[in-house]
């Protein structure tokens, strides 16, 4: 193959990835609008629709340079010079906009919209660059031996564990726990959640198989197939995991659970897809999907009101494929469990920590009254679906009325 062949695959593919990767946005605005309340649709689309917009603009002003060395503000960089280095950017780039939008379910139906996409930016300019590059910038853990293919902690634990810091900061939805109770605020659409589900599920291909970097080359070719394949595995078996074990908790297959569960099957397998195959990706997705019911119930015994379960699915079970790669993937186990803890420390007290911050400043929570009423509208001005369509809906009458 010809070098400029070779160069014209490796960046085609990169891009075909990071469009994939892309398509997690829509998949998190779809599932987090489902899992609130119909008062708050707008607010949760805006903000996931958003923080892609800031965060990749922060990420390409700031944070590139700061997590590889390199950018257009801080280094002088000239994208439409370098493909290669541009693809690799933009790949990046949308990585950063998952970890922000990772926290924008976890704090929904509370939170300031304006307090949120400072915190975007913040995060995706310096804090998830600066934890980025223990690893991924060849940092310390990097010399470590420390293993992180696709972002487990690197992505996911920094997401889900400065959402947990975000979540404590601000405290739980009013009427989310009432004389010592939890009482449920379910979600409005289903439908919504599920759908979003699939996106994210096709779109994780892109976000593991593209983490291969190239594409040109037959080992290439199959080191994305096996990351492909396990991957798959993974995710079905945390969904299977998930569904069954809420079956047998709640007598009634649970959907919420089980998407939840799908989701932390590739969650739990995105640090270690190159290393961990066959049964191994099966187990290691499985005991995701388990995880994260425990952990869904555990922290609602402790009254931390997460309305999507990003803290369990992204920041606990993120962990656990951390580690997983030092017990099924061949890495050391002590230098995963430094890591992975050392990145749920950073993003906790980043999330902790800012939403503080921007308490002080009258930015991190709504009012009382603006949240009964629904962001839609007291952040908005707008609602998610007509009053009147609402109020029209056919009556299905029974044959013998």
């Amino acid at each position: 193959m010809t070098t400029d062949l070779a160069y014209a695959l490796d960046t085609f593919g990169l891009l075909m990835c990071a469009l994939l990767v892309m398509l997690m946005q829509p998949g998190f605005a779809l599932l987090e609008a489902g899992l609130h309340s119909a008062k708050n649709l707008v607010n949760i689309l805006m903000k996931n629709f958003a923080d892609f917009a800031v965060a990749g603009l922060a990420f390409w002003a700031f944070g590139f340079a700061l997590m590889y060395g390199g950018g257009p503000f801080l280094a002088g960089y000239e994208p439409a010079l370098n493909a290669p280095v541009a693809m690799e950017l933009l790949f990046q780039l949308v990585f950063a906009a998952t970890a922000a939008t990772i926290v924008s379910g976890a704090i929904g139906g509370r939170a300031k919209f304006s307090g949120y996409l400072i915190f975007s930016v913040v995060l995706t300019a310096t804090v998830y660059p600066m934890l980025g590059r223990w690893h991924w910038g060849g940092g310390w853990l990097s010399e470590l031996g420390f293993h992180d293919f696709a972002g487990s902690s690197v992505v996911h634990a920094v997401g889900g564990f400065a959402a947990l810091g975000a979540v404590l900061a601000l405290g739980p939805r009013l009427g989310r726990y009432v004389g010592g109770k939890s009482v449920a605020l379910p979600g409005h659409n289903m439908a919504l959640a599920g759908i979003g589900v699939f996106l994210l599920w096709i779109a994780w291909f892109g976000f593991n198989g593209g983490s291969q970097l190239s594409f040109s080359t037959t080992e290439d070719a199959v080191a994305i197939a096996g990351i492909a394949l396990s991957t798959y595995l993974a995710s079905a078996a945390g969904a299977v995991a998930a569904l069954l074990a809420s079956w047998a908790l709640f007598a009634k297959p649970d959907f919420s659970m089980t998407i939840n569960g799908a989701l932390a099957g590739l969650v739990a397998i995105t640090a270690g897809p190159d290393v961990i195959a066959g049964g191994g990706a099966v187990a290691v997705g499985a005991l995701g999907g388990l995880l994260v019911i425990g952990s869904v119930l555990l922290l609602d015994r402790l009254r931390i009101d997460d309305p999507v379960g990003a803290v369990s699915v992204h920041g606990v079970v993120g962990v656990w494929g951390t580690l997983a790669v030092g017990l099924f993937g061949g890495a050391n186990l002590g230098v995963q469990l430094l890591g992975t803890l050392c990145y749920a420390l950073g993003a906790f007290t980043a999330g902790f920590v800012g939403f503080r911050v921007l308490h002080l400043l009258g930015l991190a929570r709504v009012s009382a009254n603006d949240e009964v009423a629904g962001l839609d509208v007291s952040e908005h001005g707008t609602i998610g679906y007509s009053t009147t369509d609402l109020l029209n809906q056919p009556v299905v009458m029974s044959s013998g009325d």
